[in-house]
């Protein structure tokens, strides 16, 4: 399948791209710079010049695909104002690209975050958040999975708060970054609250599947660890930076301060049998072992 992939350089979308190629298809990846360009020619992609913002770019490599991976949100998580922005952005993309690809019954698989619900592990079956910093994601993926009556084959991969890659990425990256901006490993309240989590070679594998065979108008679970005490996380980053381990309002965290004080374990059980998928790659626990001092 020749597949357009938008962030593919990204911490999941790099290994997205590796997962694809090694499994015969082909990829034109979005690419907003000319490093963006040369690292993705340089592992056998052909890139797109663009960022997502350019939206007949998009349409562009919709057209020129036989099936979407769309991975590309902001990076700036400075504020709730920057967050909402890539929100709007990225709904934007999607939108232009189901217009592209209704009636042709490809497939568009995007990513989303896992729900939460209180006092139990969230399935499959749960519907997105819709309110919120990012809530606004939830209500474009809706929108993306009805479009099944009218011939785009969408599909979401849901994604914990963490996904990683040797002890880099996601909210656990963040409160790595944290720590060493503020000099003390924080966790938010008594650190109960568990995380899920995911390596990103393991997350690569679920896009992959799903691209290949997701019916129309699924979400699935990209979780390998069903949920990790924040205070456990951050003691690892801790005693890897040389830092003191403490309880932290939830304002010291910044626009995500209110999700991270949040209970969010979530279960993977019907992805694992629907899809067959098997993560095989290290925990996170494990993976944030690879932090330097």
């Amino acid at each position: 399948m020749h597949v357009f992939v938008t962030g593919a350089t990204g911490t999941i979308g790099s290994p997205v791209v590796a997962e694809l190629l090694a499994h015969g298809h082909t990829v034109l990846a979005l690419a907003r710079s000319d490093a963006s360009a040369r690292a993705l020619e340089s592992v056998g992609a052909e890139p797109l010049r663009g960022s997502t913002a350019d939206l007949d770019v998009l349409r562009d490599g919709a057209a020129r695909s036989e099936g979407v991976i769309s991975l590309a949100f902001g990076s700036d998580y400075s504020s709730g104002e920057a967050v909402a922005r890539s929100v709007e952005e990225e709904g934007a993309a999607l939108a232009a690209l189901s217009e592209e690809l209704q009636g042709s019954d490809r497939p568009l698989v995007t990513v989303s975050g896992t729900p939460w619900v209180p006092g139990r592990l969230s399935t499959e079956a749960d519907p997105a958040p819709t309110d919120g910093p990012v809530g606004g994601r939830g209500r474009t993926v809706a929108a993306l999975l009805a479009l099944a009556s009218q011939g785009v084959r969408g599909s979401a991969v849901r994604m914990p708060r963490t996904v990683h890659h040797r002890g880099q990425g996601g909210f656990a990256g963040l409160l790595t970054d944290l720590a060493r901006r503020t000099g003390v490993s924080a966790y938010p309240g008594d650190g109960t609250q568990r995380w899920p989590a995911v390596h990103a070679l393991d997350a690569a594998v679920l896009f992959r599947l799903a691209l290949e065979s997701a019916p129309a108008g699924t979400a699935w679970h990209a979780v390998a660890d069903e949920g990790d005490q924040v205070r456990d996380i951050a003691a690892v980053i801790g005693r890897r930076l040389g830092l003191p381990v403490a309880s932290r309002p939830v304002e010291h965290f910044g626009p995500f301060g209110p999700i991270y004080a949040l209970d969010q374990p979530a279960s993977s059980a019907a992805t694992r049998e629907g899809l067959g998928w098997r993560p095989t790659q290290p925990g996170l626990l494990e993976d944030l072992e690879n932090l330097a001092p």
